[in-house]
């Protein structure tokens, strides 16, 4: 493999859902992370630079095992994007705003819950690198209709708001971990 496999996390400032998933994604894929076999950061498509974890999701944070320390925000770019082999962002809106910096990258972008949804419903195939299966995830979309692709900003919410939005966006980074997380392992990236 030639680099790690390359997976970021977008919502619009960086502060709330995208690094929870990030870090949420760090720590189901730690074995592949410490291998050198994935990188997983986190952006956002107008985030405040520097800006550290809004403070009522830092409790979210901790009970489902991220670490809020040392997180500092940063504004999605071209340059980011580019390089990425899998883009999960928090809503559709995210997603169409990603795809700004890198056209491209549409075959490769997602929204947590829609990708989610497809490594739940796609069959596994023997021997299938995280690469072919995010394409695979790419032609398929349409196995996941009627699955709620957006996960809702809770900036401003109550705290309840903000566990229900954490246990959301836990479930989703479950189901996409253990997913990639055996391809991985075996040194399936590409």
């Amino acid at each position: 493999m030639s680099h790690p496999f390359r997976i970021m996390t977008v919502c619009i400032g960086n502060i709330c859902r995208s690094p929870l998933a990030e870090r949420l994604l760090r720590l189901h894929l730690t074995a592949a992370v410490e291998a050198g076999r994935a990188e997983i950061t986190s952006a956002g498509v107008r985030a405040v630079v520097d800006h550290p974890i809004d403070a009522p999701a830092v409790p979210e944070w901790v009970r489902l095992g991220g670490d809020p320390e040392g997180f500092a925000a940063r504004r999605l770019t071209a340059e980011l994007m580019e390089p990425t082999d899998l883009v999960l962002t928090a809503t559709v809106d995210v997603r169409t705003d990603a795809l700004r910096h890198a056209p491209r990258a549409m075959r490769r972008t997602f929204t947590f819950t829609e990708f989610a949804a497809l490594c739940r419903e796609l069959p596994e195939v023997e021997g299938e690198s995280v690469t072919d299966f995010v394409a695979r995830a790419a032609a398929n979309r349409g196995v996941v209709q009627g699955v709620d692709l957006d996960v809702v900003d809770p900036i401003g919410r109550s705290a309840a708001f903000h566990r229900d939005i954490a246990d959301q966006i836990d479930g989703a980074v479950r189901a996409i971990a253990a997913r990639l997380g055996p391809m991985l392992a075996a040194g399936l990236a590409s």
